[in-house]
């Protein structure tokens, strides 16, 4: 009798891709100012973009390599992974209105902003 091996399922796109945009912030340390920096992002995107981001949070003093990997020099820094072209917003990221240009230029959702 021959075992046969269970059919390996078919690999599913990351949650962010079926999402529409991940994303990578990269704070210093959890200090108040990067805790209010990731829950402001946050309400934001859902408010603005509802299901379709998919945010990493990464503390630069807690991974330091992924920091340098992705050439981040300075905090806080949001990077748009997905879609491509990668994207970086570097320093304040009070102002909604730059923060989600930033995020759908050249997603084909708002080519125009400029």
């Amino acid at each position: 009798m021959k075992d046969e091996a269970a059919p390996v399922p078919a690999p599913q796109p990351p949650p962010a891709m079926a999402a529409g945009y991940r994303l990578r912030l990269f704070v210093a340390g959890s200090s108040t100012r990067s805790l209010r920096t990731v829950q402001e992002l946050h309400q934001l995107f859902h408010h603005a973009l509802g299901e379709a981001v998919d945010l990493e949070v990464v503390d630069i003093y807690q991974q330091p390599e992924l920091a340098e990997r992705d050439g981040v020099v300075a905090a806080p820094t949001l990077v748009r992974l997905f879609p491509a072209p990668v994207r970086r917003l570097v320093g304040d990221l009070s102002d909604e209105q730059r923060v989600l240009r930033m995020i759908t230029l050249g997603s084909g959702e708002d080519d125009d902003v400029g």
